[in-house]
């Protein structure tokens, strides 16, 4: 039996049977893949750089390497196999756009052996990975390379219209011919890096058919979720509101254009690292290794940034290029994701199979349906189940306490609010009425004996001073009442404020009635 690591990994032991694909063994395929690259891609490099045309992308050059060797070939220790490159030149352009030079693209695959991958998905494909994280390699059928020889043009322009995206990234289409079997790999970007555990990891499509990991899949070390797992196992992964829009955006944009391809059954491949503050990497080498990676785009948060930062910044951070995130439970996450199995078109056979499924089952639930509407079902999923956007008052149990405060306020304001209604009534009855009063004057009076004045309304830089500045509002007393009264309106004046108008008229409605039942004339000052 194959043993699998944390993020699945998978490694045959001294005495389990090795894997074989289309009559040919494991190692064998990783060999001739390993020598057909290197020999394709580094005679490539010989040929000048030009604008890609649109033959370029239907151009398949074939060269035979036979175990002895040949003038042009090297000697191989693997069965005679020809070796065949597609759009040698479009798929140049692509790795240019990512940043990826020729030499550091041979030595990712051709320096050290590949590292086989254990298979998730209902398909036989077989996955590789590099030993420096960076590419995957993944065998697939005649019709998935076909239409991705005939999506290559709209591809072209729709990585030359945004590189940022969270579609695969094809670096290479090749095919090993041996033992009269044609066995086709693609090359494409890495999602979840190996050097990060993966806690969780999860292959999402929005349908809910049979969308539950087999008991098999759940025995591994490290089984790969789907949909109805994640909805008993996650209430929600939850975003700063910035970032949840960026990765909304991305997505609506992403399915779009596979809509527009009429592309459907298509996955979100999804990895959740907890964050432990005491064992966050595997060990150091790794760590290394990651600070090094030269591929633009390639991390998922560079993925849905507009304009992200360069990548040594983005891993500076100790993310590893994963998109932070929280749980209901306040845990802290990194994210990784990738769009996957794109090479899927709603052709007669999908047609079939959908409504084979719609007569049995309900026909929206099931993985296979129309592009328009796995669409809509893909991103109406995603932007209500899996991702959620955080409430900025979520984690803060303080704010929400303060937040009880205003309203309490805000009630008792109502009830002063009326009472200095009332009061400002009886004050402009009583200043209207009282002769002894008829000498006040300040910018807060007016004269009630000249109706005709309008009170002077004070300038900006009088309004400021009076707003941020004023002091407490002294009370002058001209007859025997000065000594009586002086502590007492200390007090009121301590506490007096503009804010509570209620306390205002309140200490202006005592002095006058003080005025009233002692018969002594008050100068009142502001």
């Amino acid at each position: 039996m194959s043993s699998a690591n944390a993020n699945g990994v998978s490694g045959s032991s001294n005495n389990s049977r090795e894997k074989t694909y289309k009559k040919t063994t494991s190692s064998t395929l990783k060999g001739a893949i390993q020598l057909g690259i290197g020999y394709t891609v580094g005679n490539l490099t010989s040929k000048p750089d030009r604008d890609v045309l649109m033959q370029d992308f239907y151009v398949v050059e074939s060269v035979f390497l036979p175990s002895e060797g040949s003038n042009l070939t090297p000697a191989h220790h693997y069965p005679d196999f020809r070796f065949k490159n597609y759009a040698p030149l479009a798929f140049r352009y692509f790795r240019e756009l990512f940043g990826i030079k020729p030499d550091d693209y041979l030595y990712s695959i051709c320096k050290e052996p590949l590292i086989e991958l254990s298979n998730p998905g209902a398909s036989s494909s077989l996955f590789y990975l590099t030993s420096d994280d960076e590419f995957i390699i993944k065998t697939v059928q005649h019709k998935e390379a076909e239409f991705l020889q005939k999506l290559l043009p709209g591809y072209y322009m729709n990585l030359n219209q945004n590189p940022r995206t969270l579609l695969p990234k094809f670096y290479g289409l090749y095919c090993v011919q041996a033992g009269g079997m044609n066995i086709r790999v693609v090359v494409m970007n890495n999602v979840l890096p190996r050097s990060l555990k993966m806690h969780y990891k999860y292959d999402l499509k929005g349908s809910t058919y049979k969308r539950r990991a087999s008991r098999k899949e759940r025995e591994k070390s490290c089984p790969t979720y789907k949909d109805l797992d994640f909805v008993d196992m996650h209430e929600g992964l939850y975003f700063d509101p910035e970032t949840y829009n960026a990765l909304m955006k991305t997505l609506q944009r992403d399915c779009r254009v596979l809509e527009s391809f009429k592309i459907m059954d298509y996955s979100l491949l999804l990895g959740v690292h907890v964050l432990d503050q005491g064992n966050r990497l595997r060990d150091g080498s790794d760590w290394k290794r990651t600070l090094t990676q030269k591929v633009l785009y390639s991390t998922a948060m560079e993925s849905i940034q507009g304009d992200g930062k360069a990548n040594e910044a983005l891993t500076a951070d100790n993310t590893m290029g994963g998109i932070p995130a929280r749980t209901t439970r306040d845990d802290k996450l990194l994210i990784f994701l990738g769009i996957i199995d794109i090479l899927q078109s709603y052709r007669f056979i999908k047609k079939l199979e959908h409504s084979w499924k719609a007569l049995v089952y309900d026909g929206d639930t099931v993985s296979v349906h129309r592009p328009n509407f796995y669409a809509n079902r893909f991103l109406k999923f995603m932007s209500t189940r899996v991702f959620r956007k955080t409430n900025p008052n979520r984690y803060s149990p303080s704010k929400r306490q303060r937040n009880s405060i205003p309203a309490l306020k805000f009630s008792s304001q109502e009830v002063l609010s009326s009472q200095k209604d009332e009061k400002r009534e009886q004050r402009i009855d009583r200043l209207g009425g009282a002769r002894s009063l008829a000498s006040l004057d300040g910018p807060a009076f007016w004269s009630y004996s000249r109706p005709d004045l309008v009170p002077q309304t004070p300038n900006q830089y009088e309004a400021t001073s009076t707003r941020h500045n004023l002091p407490p509002p002294s009370i002058y007393v001209t007859d025997r009442y000065l000594d009586a009264r002086s502590n007492e309106r200390r007090a009121i004046g301590s506490t007096f404020t503009l804010e509570d108008s209620a306390i205002c008229l309140t200490s202006e409605q005592s002095t006058m009635e003080i005025d009233r039942d002692d018969d002594s004339v008050l100068d009142v000052y502001f």
